[in-house]
């Protein structure tokens, strides 16, 4: 379980074949990693299978390269990093599983006085599950959903501390990436689901 408050940026030290999947290195502010620690990665919740002094390495399998962008990843890129969390940390963002759901993509960015509005393109999982004020995680980050400008598009607002401690800085129309919806949003739409289909009717 982890927070969506990201600890720290790594970068992308090298790729490899780990068969099945893709063997990552990334480069970390942390000496105390240990094998079998689970690690959130640009909000991927992976396990560290092996660690040094700056460096960790994760599996990444294939069946979360289907649905994350990690097969893209390249040398050198950043990427948001948080450990997981401890009982009695704070919970400075929101309940986040570390399990991305999609790929969504920017669809516009905005600048404004005192933040910047980056709309979302995503898809009907998450979008079923994002509500005006509630919270939606964003390549790991905690954010809240400022709007729904339209039924495949959640707006969020990036402050300055956001754009100049993770990677979200960088994002720009057509970058894509990772989405987890909100937790408690997709408990209820499961739980509903049996009696919404039932006053639907057969054949609904």
């Amino acid at each position: 379980m982890f927070t969506g408050i990201v600890a720290a940026v790594g970068r992308i030290e090298s790729l490899g074949d780990a068969s099945p999947g893709l063997r990552l290195r990334l480069a970390s502010p942390w000496d105390d990693l240990a094998p079998g620690e689970s690690v959130a990665v640009d909000g991927a919740c992976l396990t560290v299978t092996a660690a040094g002094e700056g460096w960790f390495e994760v599996q990444v399998v294939d069946t979360s390269l289907d649905r994350t962008r990690f097969a893209e990843c390249r040398v050198a890129d950043p990427v948001n990093l948080e450990r997981a969390l401890r009982v009695g940390d704070r919970l400075g963002g929101h309940m986040v599983q570390g399990h991305v759901d999609a790929v969504g993509r920017v669809r516009s960015v905005t600048e404004r006085v005192d933040a910047r509005v980056v709309d979302l393109e995503v898809p009907a999982a998450v979008a079923e599950v994002s509500v005006p004020l509630g919270s939606i995680t964003v390549d790991g980050v905690s954010l809240t959903v400022v709007a729904r400008p339209a039924p495949d598009v959640v707006q969020v607002s990036l402050v300055p501390f956001t754009l100049q401690h993770t990677t979200l800085g960088r994002l720009a129309p057509g970058t894509r990436v990772h989405l987890e919806g909100d937790l408690i949003g997709k408990y209820v739409k499961e739980l509903l689901r049996p009696r919404l289909a039932a006053e639907a009717g057969p054949g609904a």
